[in-house]
């Protein structure tokens, strides 16, 4: 007997805006789910976060972290873990896994399937929550592929 697939929540942490995405009931197709709009307090975007991943029954939440070209972790990747660090607290209260995960042109691939979607449905412009949460899927699905 195998074991039930375990969904995940996809979170591309952004300065204005989290992107959100999750994993289908099978656990092996990403999808965006929407964006959370940060608030002054940290602790208010990880309370939604973590209500995002209950309400995806999710059992691991994977955070994209934002390497530089080289790989390297500069301060945008340092800034992501340490908000990762208190999420993973918070977390592990509910029973959630946080991970990160390389989130390295994510936006950029993103940005390129919007386009391309636009451009069939006769649609021109993109907004940004659209293209967080995107960029949410693109993480999740990453992730996800890398493990099979």
């Amino acid at each position: 007997m195998t074991a039930p697939p375990r969904r995940a929540l996809g979170v591309d942490l952004g300065s204005r805006r989290i992107g959100l995405a999750a994993t289908d009931p099978s656990g092996v197709l990403a999808s965006p789910v929407g964006t959370v709009v940060r608030h002054a307090d940290r602790a208010d975007d990880h309370a939604a976060i973590l209500a995002a991943a209950r309400e995806a029954d999710a059992a691991v939440i994977v955070v994209g972290l934002p390497r530089s070209l080289s790989g390297d972790l500069g301060p945008a990747a340092q800034s992501v873990l340490a908000e990762v660090e208190e999420l993973t607290a918070r977390a592990r209260a509910a029973g959630i896994e946080v991970e990160t995960y390389d989130e390295r042109f994510t936006s950029t691939i993103a940005q390129q399937g919007i386009r391309e979607a636009e451009v069939r449905r006769g649609r021109r412009r993109s907004r940004r929550a659209e293209v967080d949460a995107a960029a949410a899927a693109v993480i999740l699905q990453s992730w996800l592929e890398a493990r099979a």
